[in-house]
């Protein structure tokens, strides 16, 4: 290794899932859909849904204290707090990494929100890396947030079905300057403003300010004004973006597609999820498919990672790219070596 290296490395990851769940037949009986097409097609055998207290930054500081008791760190090392979770949270208006912070006690941290909607891990990470190669002061650096927006999703609303498979949970990510295992090494991204009002919750922003009324027609909920428009848009793009990020990534880390071991990607449909890892090359036991848990937004990543680490598809050594995709539309990957490098 150059002794003039100085990588950034997870030092550990934290998950908190729900233990209540939605199953396909449920969706299945709210949409209308046949169980089949919501099982087999979209692939949801059931999803993670919240309790009454799962509460997104609530979410995030239950996985944020897995990632520190995992690390075995003492919260007071963290020097900065970066909520990575949903702007759908607690309160409007409101900083939830501050709350965060609080609750896991890194006391000596100063925090901030970001938001790329389910690419916000991705963004996450380049932020955290970029910041810690140019910032001193900052050693160690907690990634943490939740996402609900389950709660944002009507299943009478078939222009939304592709959202269906949204869940609940919370994730967290712990990295060190310095750390010489699991190093965080290139990030690509690629955004396209031309979706940015494609899907969207038309009422509560400042456009159409929530009112009894609008409350009254069932009108806070995702919604899609041109689907048409937006899926024939989106056709052309969406999968090369995937395997564009994912190679950009590569390529900008040394490596190829070729050198891909283990593929972290979000929850899709059967037939998008087969189509990126034959597009890559990759098999199916080089992935782990969400079925069982649905889609937890930006933490899809930190799931895959976990589950892959559980079940012996990801070993030392493995080349790893977390890849996402999130509406507005962005479209993101981040290249890991896991593991320690050889010396």
């Amino acid at each position: 290794m150059n002794p003039s290296h100085n990588p950034i490395g997870i030092m550990s990851t934290g998950l908190y899932i729900p233990p209540h769940r939605m199953s396909g037949h449920e969706i299945a009986q709210r949409s209308g859909l046949p169980v089949e097409v919501v099982e087999q097609k979209m692939g949801i055998k059931e999803k993670a849904i919240p309790g009454p207290e799962d509460h997104p930054c609530q979410m995030g500081v239950l996985a944020a204290k897995q990632a520190i008791e995992r690390a075995g760190i003492d919260a007071k090392e963290i020097d900065l707090v970066i909520y990575i979770g949903e702007e759908h949270k607690e309160y409007p208006v409101w900083t939830a990494a501050i709350k965060l912070q609080q609750e896991v006690g890194a006391i000596n941290a100063w925090a901030f929100d970001c938001a790329l909607r389910c690419g916000t891990t991705i963004l996450g990470l380049k932020l955290a890396k970029d910041l810690m190669l140019s910032d001193e002061s900052i050693q160690t650096v907690l990634l943490a947030g939740g996402y609900r927006n389950v709660d944002l999703v009507n299943y009478q609303n078939p222009k939304t079905r592709f959202l269906y498979n949204l869940a609940a949970g919370g994730g967290a990510i712990l990295l060190r300057k310095g750390w010489q295992e699991n190093e965080v090494l290139s990030t690509s991204m690629i955004t396209d403003g031309s979706f940015s009002e494609d899907v969207i919750v038309p009422v509560g922003g400042t456009k159409q300010p929530l009112s009894p009324d609008l409350l009254s027609q069932d009108l806070f909920y995702l919604d899609v004004p041109d689907p048409q428009g937006m899926k024939e848009r989106l056709d052309q793009k969406s999968m090369n973006h995937f395997t564009s990020v994912i190679r950009q990534s590569l390529e900008k880390s040394g490596l190829t597609e070729k050198d891909l071991d283990y593929l972290a990607i979000l929850h899709m449909k059967h037939s998008a999820h087969r189509y990126v890892l034959n597009e890559l090359g990759l098999a199916e036991e080089q992935s782990v498919y969400l079925e069982e848990y649905g889609h937890i937004g930006q933490f899809d990543q930190i799931l895959s990672l976990e589950l892959g680490l559980q079940q012996g598809k990801i070993k030392s050594g493995d080349t790893v790219v977390l890849v996402s995709a999130g509406i507005g539309y962005a479209w993101g990957a981040t290249t890991i070596r896991w593991g320690r490098e050889a010396q």
